[in-house]
């Protein structure tokens, strides 16, 4: 069955857990954050939302592998705080560089008007350059919206999906440890808008595997929108709807 308003798992998806998960997210906006930020201290029951969700989505820090920095980083930030010093390797190759400065960087060097202007048209040139690029940028369409989706069980809140989706018109979902469909069972994906009559089927899924879900047919997808994943026959719900229990079920949050 899909999750409306007379569903009884919606209770368990209130105001105060999809607050606690934006924060956790990173989704809120500035002020939102600021916001429950200040309500932390004073509201216990928020807090212990906030380290709930902070629990639950440990699980994502896997999906992102650790990258050592290439060693001409860690040289150019050595260098910005200045911590990198540059010392010859022998007196001659003192005597060398010394030589080499002297015989490159002449006296009243300052005063060469061929200098300035080269200066004063490089200026010009990169100032020109910027005003183009601000131009190009504000007549550029804006970037689609993105979204992202956290499926939990609704008994305990353990994330088992993961969705993503930079266009309003496709989707990835990404498996979280969910658990495996029994023997003669599959697990069927579904997705419904607040204006929609009624679920529509995303199609079947493998708790091991990623899916990738075009909704060309679909309405963009928007703030808000249900899914959820529920446990149905093996070649899936044989009416069209949602027939066994929800396993996963979430809401998709804006990403501002």
């Amino acid at each position: 069955m899909s999750v409306d308003a007379g569903d009884p798992h919606r209770g368990d998806w209130d105001a105060l857990d999809e607050l606690a998960a934006g924060y956790v997210l990173g989704t809120l906006s500035a002020a939102q954050r600021e916001d429950v930020a200040r309500r932390l201290p004073q509201e216990p029951g928020l807090q212990d939302r906030v380290d709930a969700w902070e629990a639950r989505l440990h699980a994502l820090s896997a999906l992102a592998e650790p990258v050592t920095p290439a060693p001409r980083v860690w040289s150019a930030i050595a260098r910005s705080i200045g911590h990198a010093e540059q010392r010859p390797t022998s007196a001659t190759s003192a005597t060398s560089a010394t030589s080499a400065t002297s015989a490159t960087v002449r006296p009243g060097w300052w005063h060469s008007l061929a200098l300035w202007r080269g200066i004063a048209f490089g200026a010009t040139a990169c100032s020109l350059l910027l005003a183009a690029m601000l131009g190009l940028r504000a007549f550029a369409p804006p970037a689609p919206p993105r979204y992202v989706v956290v499926l939990a069980a609704p008994q305990d809140k353990t994330p088992g999906w993961l969705i993503q989706a930079s266009s309003p018109r496709r989707l990835k979902l990404i498996p979280l440890g969910a658990q495996a469909a029994p023997t003669n069972r599959a697990l069927q994906f579904w997705t419904k808008a607040d204006d929609w009559s009624g679920p529509v089927s995303l199609g079947l899924v493998q708790a091991n595997q990623s899916l990738d879900v075009a909704l060309d047919r679909l309405p963009a997808l928007q703030d808000n929108q249900l899914f959820e994943i529920t446990l149905e026959p093996a070649a899936g719900s044989p009416i069209g709807r949602p027939t066994g229990p929800v396993l996963y079920i979430g809401r998709a949050v804006l990403v501002r």
